[in-house]
């Protein structure tokens, strides 16, 4: 039976005002929440509504400019994660704090009791990502880890603390269904123990499916609260933004034009003994296409993106075409040079330096060709800034990119409004060859909606688009065809109109030409 907060029960968490101000902008304004013992409480709200500010300083992070957090009943002043954790309370973010340098175990050590020996911890951490279905080597190093397993590493470091609160921030972002709902179960488990649960997420049908109670964010003021299994998707939508979401539509196929890109036999060594290896992968992508990327986290997306972008060139020089010159050995710049854009999966220190302005960000993305309508003079040219920040407040209105000022640096940017920005950034180039990984990987609803329409009209436009995802959803509404890849393996595309959740899962989990397909799976 789930507790909630009443009048004669105390709450396990309490804030009373809570502010928090950046100069004289105020990130969250006054907050009142109360966290039951025993609840699975949604946080909601649109990215830069104040979620991850005001749980940062749950966490200790940061530092409230006003107001009171009570543990317990008792008012306390948490100044370091280290002292939320002795409280009980335990915090996955949704930007990872990890050392690549280090391994797993390592990462894990440096948030437990010193005196605990490292073996013990990977022992205990190799038996709880088991037991949780998020399997994870605790000798294996960060920085060869896929994004879904550096999430894995988050979830577990988090509840091998044995907190009485964990605070999840987006945790499944970068998990597959399977995935996910194991993680539920564990939720479940920790509920059942009388232990709370904060859930940032921006997946409305899962907090509809898993939480207890909601409690809405806009502009750093609590605008509501709910139970989420009394709402839909789309009134929980309306309570976060204050308005209708624009649903995304296709009005029928783009008529394909010519090849934008083509992949064939494209084999690639793995480059680390974490890595994943490509095997034998092709693919053809036409102008006014949307080729979607599916697969569980971990199984060549990246690498696949890093060969297609030119990030890790590869020897073969024709196995990648751009419109039909062999791209194979070229960099990102001499790729761009041919028309194509990339969107990374990562956004802080991959796709945007986050101590830059966006105008900077702006200027670093661009090749050779597209840098001269920035520049003026002749052989000494000069960088025109007023032409730099005039396409970079281009970008943010027509992507509605929500900052503080003018050209604030990119790190000051809420992740779904630097998402935002970072595509629009590659869309105002108006490339004929679009390569994205994971778009809207930790983006709210809005944003989301906003980012996947671009995505869909650039090709209407005759660009020739590809789209890593993990999120299903996603891939079915922006897909106009949808491959599977699988340790390394991609599988044919298919028309998205004649694949079904089933028969993806068979081919997320490997099933390829070698293991026919059960006819049923091909049912709608």
């Amino acid at each position: 039976m789930t507790l909630s907060a009443g009048p004669t029960s105390v709450p396990l968490l309490s804030v009373r005002g809570l502010t928090k101000l950046f100069g004289s902008f105020a990130a969250c304004n006054g907050v009142d929440l109360d966290i039951a013992p025993g609840e699975i409480h949604a946080l909601l709200g649109e990215n830069g509504a104040g979620k991850s500010t005001l749980v940062k300083m749950l966490f200790g992070v940061l530092q409230p400019s006003a107001g009171e957090i009570l543990w317990e009943g008792r008012s306390v002043a948490i100044n370091s994660p280290g002292e939320a954790r002795q409280l009980g309370i335990g915090m996955v973010f949704q930007h990872f704090s990890l050392f690549e340098a280090l391994t797993v175990a390592e990462n894990i050590a440096l948030s437990l009791d010193p005196k605990i020996s490292l073996a013990k911890i990977s022992d205990e951490a190799a038996a709880l990502s088991k037991a949780y279905g998020l399997p994870l080597d605790p000798n294996a190093h960060v920085a060869d880890l896929s994004v879904g397993e550096r999430q894995r590493i988050e979830i577990v470091r988090a509840l091998l603390q044995n907190p009485k609160l964990i605070i999840l921030d987006e945790p499944t972002s970068v998990l597959t269904p399977q995935e996910a709902d194991r993680l539920f179960e564990t939720l479940f488990k920790l509920r059942s123990e009388g232990r709370s649960v904060l859930y940032i997420s921006h997946r409305l049908e899962e907090v509809q499916r898993i939480c207890d109670r909601a409690t809405v964010l806009r502009h750093g003021k609590v605008t509501g609260a709910c139970d989420p299994k009394q709402e839909t998707p789309g009134s929980l939508a309306r309570m976060m933004v204050g308005s209708e979401v624009a649903q995304v539509h296709r009005d029928g196929n783009a008529a394909l034009g010519e090849v934008g890109l083509e992949v064939r036999n494209l084999s690639v060594p793995a480059r680390t003994p974490f890595a994943m290896s490509l095997k034998n992968i092709s693919m053809t992508v036409r102008a006014g296409e949307v080729l979607a990327v599916a697969g569980v986290a971990g199984n060549g997306q990246s690498e696949l993106f890093d060969a297609l972008s030119g990030e890790f060139p590869v020897t073969d020089d024709a196995a990648i075409r751009i419109r039909g010159k062999a791209v194979g050995r070229l960099g990102i710049n001499g790729r761009r040079l041919l028309g194509a854009g990339f969107v990374p999966e990562e956004r802080h220190g991959h796709a945007a330096v986050s101590a830059m302005s966006l105008s900077d960000n702006l200027l670093l993305a661009r090749s050779r060709s597209d840098k001269r309508a920035f520049l003026s003079g002749g052989a000494a040219s000069i960088i025109r800034y007023d032409a730099i920040r005039s396409a970079a407040r281009r970008i943010c209105e027509k992507m509605d990119v929500r900052k503080s000022g003018d050209d604030p640096l990119a790190g000051s940017l809420s992740g779904g409004n630097l998402q935002k920005f970072i595509v629009g950034r590659e869309l105002d180039r108006q490339p004929t060859v679009l390569i994205v990984n994971q778009p809207t990987w930790g983006v709210d609803a809005g944003a989301a909606s906003r980012i996947r329409q671009a995505l869909i009209d650039l090709a209407k436009a005759g660009s020739a688009v590809v789209v890593i995802s993990q999120d299903l959803d996603e891939i079915f509404e922006v897909a106009t065809n949808i491959a599977v890849i699988s340790e390394g393996r991609l599988s044919p595309a298919e028309p998205a109109g004649s694949l079904t959740l089933e028969r993806i899962g068979l081919l997320m989990g490997g099933i390829h030409e070698s293991h026919p397909v059960p006819e049923a799976a091909h049912a709608h």
